[in-house]
């Protein structure tokens, strides 16, 4: 799994990758908007964001905070996430480290934490995350769909990624999370990646932008030649894009 977060060292790539999936998706309402409409803000002082990349789900975030302490296990994402976490907080922490790891920290140091994309390489952080919440604290999850590769496994074998993404899923979460909480909800978050015929260079950037999770399986290549012959062919693709959100209180 090392080598598929590769993807998201690059910051202005993240950020168009960002552009191209809002810009084709059926579902216009932007998930991290939702994921935030569901955290009770007025508890909310003290954020830890397990898996932070560059500042995702920070850019959102409107307010001030006291402490915003970011994980990742890329150190090129220290700079891009300390530039928007100084923005909304008074303290702004990054620490580089592989996660599942234990954290150096004392047990209920956040009102917030936060795993967006992100658990399924980790979901043994779970406990942890429980252990670092203050009490009535809040946990953030947004997690993909084992769904998201049906349209692709028409054509090609991803045994390999999926058994990455059923590690913390939409379908499995639920029962992981109570694992360690009782309060859980979660959240559909129903959408689909749209493609015309004419829009076969965003497909192909995103594909590219993908090719470390793909790669698991298949050559990259091979995968952006036939879903842009397809698209070709058929005039249309729709990748399965149905998300879930999880909002857990200690």
């Amino acid at each position: 799994m090392e080598k598929i977060v590769k993807s998201y060292s690059n910051l202005d790539l993240h950020r168009k990758i960002g552009d191209i999936i809002e810009g084709h998706s059926s579902n216009k309402e932007e998930i991290r908007g939702v994921a935030a409409g569901l955290v009770d803000w007025q508890r909310v002082r003290t954020v830890l964001d397990l898996g932070c990349g560059y500042g995702w789900f920070e850019e959102i975030i409107d307010g001030s905070l006291d402490v915003v302490f970011g994980i990742d296990y890329l150190s090129e994402n220290r700079e891009g996430f300390l530039r928007i976490a100084e923005k909304i907080a008074k303290e702004a922490l990054f620490l580089q480290a592989r996660l599942p790891a234990a954290i150096d920290m004392p047990s209920e140091s956040f009102d917030l934490v936060v795993a967006a994309y992100s658990l399924y390489f980790f979901p043994e952080m779970i406990g942890e995350a429980k252990r670092l919440l203050k009490g009535g604290g809040q946990f953030l999850v947004i997690t993909h769909s084992e769904s998201m590769l049906t349209e692709g496994e028409k054509y090609f074998d991803f045994s390999e990624l999926r058994k990455v993404i059923h590690r913390f899923s939409a379908e499995n979460g639920e029962a992981l999370l109570r694992e360690h909480f009782d309060d859980i909800v979660p959240v559909d978050y129903p959408n689909a990646l749209v493609f015309g015929r004419s829009e076969g260079g965003d497909l192909s950037q995103y594909i590219d932008f993908k090719k470390e999770f793909i790669s698991v399986d298949v050559n990259p290549e091979l995968v952006k030649e036939k879903m842009l012959a397809e698209l070709q062919r058929l005039g249309e693709l729709q990748f399965n894009k149905n998300d879930r959100i999880f909002i857990v209180k200690k």
